[in-house]
């Protein structure tokens, strides 16, 4: 049995290319959103100097992510309306494929399982913003591979990858409201943030 909905839009990609600005984009312009789950986990697990950190256990990780991300499912499904996701449950499939661990047979259950909207937002890699942090300890090179595992994964899982422009937040926001069914405001437009 499959949970899915076409009221749930992901947006995926690689680190840096502006996916959680986007994301807070809109959310300011009203639209229900659900956060990353790498960065949030990133952020317990270093205040509890947890192991289920890439640079400790990568398949830790991932199953961390995993969870919150059915979580994040199950708590959308709650909601009315559309609901955009900063990643999504085949995020953690291509993580794993991208680290070259093997994927449990329970992950990809998982994400046959959860489903989302057949059309996914893909952030490309775009050099001219990436920039790491103490989060994202990726380089430039390895952020374009991860982009592409996306892309591959989320194709695997049935999906059609939609590209998101190379152009300001204001721009990719108008170009995802238009996509799901949301008004944008001309409130919410002043308000987008620029780009990173």
């Amino acid at each position: 049995m499959t949970m899915e909905t076409e009221r749930f839009h992901i947006v995926t990609g690689g680190p840096g290319a502006g996916k959680s600005t986007l994301i807070a984009a809109l959310a300011a312009a009203g639209v229900a959103t659900r956060p990353e789950a790498g960065r949030a986990i990133i952020r317990d697990q270093r205040e509890i100097d947890g192991p289920a950190l890439p640079w400790r256990d990568r398949a830790a990780f991932a199953e961390a992510m995993a969870l919150w991300d059915m979580r994040s499912h199950r708590e959308a499904a709650e909601r009315a309306g559309p609901v955009v996701f900063d990643r999504g449950l085949p995020d953690v499939i291509g993580y794993l494929r991208l680290c070259g661990l093997p994927v449990p047979a329970h992950l990809d259950r998982a994400a046959r399982r959860f489903r989302y909207h057949r059309q996914v937002f893909l952030a490309p890699h775009w050099p001219a913003i990436f920039h790491g942090d103490a989060e994202r300890r990726q380089d430039a090179a390895e952020a374009a591979r991860t982009c592409g595992m996306m892309a591959e994964t989320y194709a695997d899982y049935g999906y059609e990858l939609v590209p998101l422009p190379l152009a300001p937040v204001a721009e990719r926001l108008r170009f995802v409201l238009a996509r799901i069914g949301a008004p944008l405001s001309a409130a919410a437009a002043a308000r987008a943030p620029a780009p990173r």
